[in-house]
């Protein structure tokens, strides 16, 4: 047998980096590596600090003055970028702090190692030190080390016990299996060795009476909160260990020309103005900067700002303005805003197509637009913890800084997308079928059932959105990205739905998900035309006909995190997560095409049979 190669050592970094220096996107700022999430860089791993000991002085300002007067802050800002000889960045600070030697299975705290200064090394064995792939953490967003000391000495403890034996702990892994199984942990003090399994069930932590820590890690300085959630075990990698809570706005007219962006410092000012004051202010500040600063425009942004349906600081205010956000979107996308009136500097416009639609009347989808230029506002306002911020779910929001600070972290997608309505009254009709209402209804008491589970406070369980124009929709939507990535070439991740459906609103638009995401050219907005469209659309409702999965999944009564889902799976409709809105929940391809008892459910089924 031939023996195994030696071990080589890597060598430590030098002093001089150290503390790490990594480098992300700044987009992956607000979606995956945001405040309070777990980076790994090389062999260490390390907490992203909050938005209080950033260095923004150089990271460029974004506006969005309908999203920031909701989410109440003055400004968003790009996350700053840094280079070898900047000292603007992103701080971060070493977490977990339990470490483990691969050599000697020493596991303890990373002080207790005597690492060389620069280097995350054993004293001992000089070899390169690894984190602990375990972590605790609440549905409140605290999160801690895991308590190996406990675990390991469950079956040991006295009453009394005060948590030391003076042991050294160890940590290795037998290799049998790739399983928890396999990981043990051991004690000098002479315990049996134990295993990691069964480590992740719920309540594991809490029969071992270990309580939330309250720690806030990401926040220095911050003193531990005290908490009555039961803490949960989690790989440090996991998905659920940082879950972004992003909200995002498009810029429409007035706000979409750069008008309101320069005036930004001078709106309390003129607020309060009568209108030949504006005139004279607009006049001077005008030779101050070399700019023309048009009297009507800035009247229009004035009473546009004035007549504002928002009120985030009442109770469901934010809500309430969430939704006006979207009906104001709405109205805009259908109205259109028309190249020719626009200027160099418009980033909206948004333009019926050239053909006539009449071909996709039998579809049942009315005025498409064309949104030649479009710009998405995204700004990470918390994030959670364990539990996942799907649909309406009222997760706790952990904070991006210790106090409340006037602006957030930001990025903007510059892009283009394809605007389709469906005909109202159509729909109305549809959905006053009784096998359709009831298939939406087992939809909505499992996200209900969801809701009350997740809920905070019982007495302020939010209402699902579940409907059937919603769910037809957002089903509809996924649909046409996944056509339109076979067909039309596009990665189904680099396309993003953004969806309008309540009483008043059924419409959906498709757009590009990043500014760097293939089919940014203009070639989304060609699938809008309507030569191109109507057979992409039939092509699509042909493919959500047939499942590989059926007839499991056509027949399935609840799928789904919740069960929030009925015909739909990884095989027909679903999409990467960074698509979805509501992450891959409220879909049922059925009500597209009907289901083979029923046909009629599907509100296209008539279309499919010209």
């Amino acid at each position: 047998m031939t023996p195994p190669p030696a071990r080589r050592r890597r060598g430590g970094a030098p002093e001089r980096s150290y503390p790490r220096r990594g480098s992300v996107r700044r987009a992956q700022m607000i979606t995956t590596y945001g405040v309070g999430s777990l980076v790994a860089v090389d062999n260490e791993s390390f907490i992203v600090s909050g938005t209080d000991s950033w260095n923004i002085s150089e990271a460029p300002t974004i506006h969005e003055h309908r999203l920031a007067r909701v989410l109440g802050v003055k400004s968003f800002r790009l996350p700053p970028a840094s280079d070898d000889t900047s000292k603007d960045g992103v701080r971060v600070r070493r977490f977990p702090l339990w470490h483990s030697c691969p050599n000697c299975n020493a596991l303890q705290h990373v002080r207790g190692f005597n690492s060389p200064q620069g280097k995350n090394e054993c004293g001992d064995c000089d070899e390169e030190l690894v984190p602990s792939r375990f972590v605790m953490a609440c549905a409140q967003g605290h999160i801690d080390d895991f308590p190996y000391w406990k675990w390991a000495h469950r079956s040991n403890r006295q009453e009394g016990d005060s948590g030391f034996c003076g042991g050294e702990m160890r940590l290795r892994t037998s290799g049998k299996t790739a399983s928890l199984r396999s990981i043990l942990i051991s004690c000098t003090c002479g315990i049996p060795e134990v295993s990691m399994e069964g480590a992740f069930r719920r309540q594991a932590l809490s029969g071992l009476k270990v309580f939330c820590s309250g720690r806030r890690p990401w926040l220095k300085d911050a003193p531990a909160e005290h908490c009555s959630e039961t803490p949960r075990t989690l790989q440090r990698g996991s998905s659920v260990a940082w879950q972004p809570i992003v909200k995002t706005a498009l810029s429409i007219p007035p706000w979409s020309d750069g008008l309101a962006a320069r005036l930004d410092m001078h709106w309390d000012t003129l607020r309060d103005m009568p209108d030949e004051e504006i005139r004279i202010y607009l006049k001077v500040l005008g030779l101050q900067e070399n700019y023309d600063f048009p009297f009507d425009k800035v009247l229009a942004l004035l009473e546009a700002e004035n007549h504002e349906d928002v009120a985030p600081d009442q109770e469901q205010g934010r809500d309430h303005a969430y939704v006006a956000l979207r009906k104001q979107e709405y109205e805009r996308l259908s109205e259109g805003q028309p190249e020719s009136d626009s200027d160099h500097e418009e980033q909206f416009i948004c333009e019926p197509p050239r053909s006539s639609a009449s071909a996709l009347t039998p579809y049942g989808v009315t005025g498409p637009m064309l949104v030649k230029r479009l710009r998405e506002v995204r700004a990470l306002k918390a994030f959670s913890r364990v539990d996942t911020p799907d649909t309406h779910a009222d997760v706790h929001e952990a904070p991006l800084s210790l106090a409340p600070m006037d602006w957030l972290p930001a990025m903007e997608v510059q892009g283009e997308g394809v605007f389709l309505r469906l005909d109202e009254q159509r729909l109305d009709s549809w959905a006053r079928s009784a096998a359709v209402a009831a298939r939406v209804e087992r939809i909505r008491n499992n996200h209900l059932r969801m809701l009350r589970k997740r809920a905070q406070d019982a007495q302020l369980i939010p209402d699902s959105p579940a409907s059937p124009r919603m769910v037809l929709l957002h089903t509809l939507a996924h649909a046409l990205i996944n056509e339109w990535s076979l067909d039309g070439g596009y990665p189904a991740a680099s396309l993003r739905e953004r969806l309008y459906a309540d009483d008043t609103m059924a419409g959906m638009l498709i757009c590009t998900a990043t500014s760097d995401s293939a089919g940014s050219l203009g070639g989304l907005v060609a699938q809008g035309e309507p030569d191109r469209l109507e057979p992409a659309l039939h092509s699509a409702l042909m493919r959500a006909r047939w499942c590989s999965a059926d007839p499991l999944c056509v027949e399935s009564h609840a799928s789904g995190v919740g069960g929030i889902n009925l015909a739909a799976c990884h095989a027909c409709v679903l999409l990467p997560e960074t698509s979805c809105e509501h992450n891959n929940g409220l879909l049922d391809r059925a009500l597209l095409i009907g289901t083979p008892e029923d046909p009629s459910i599907g509100f296209f089924h008539e279309a499919l049979q010209l």
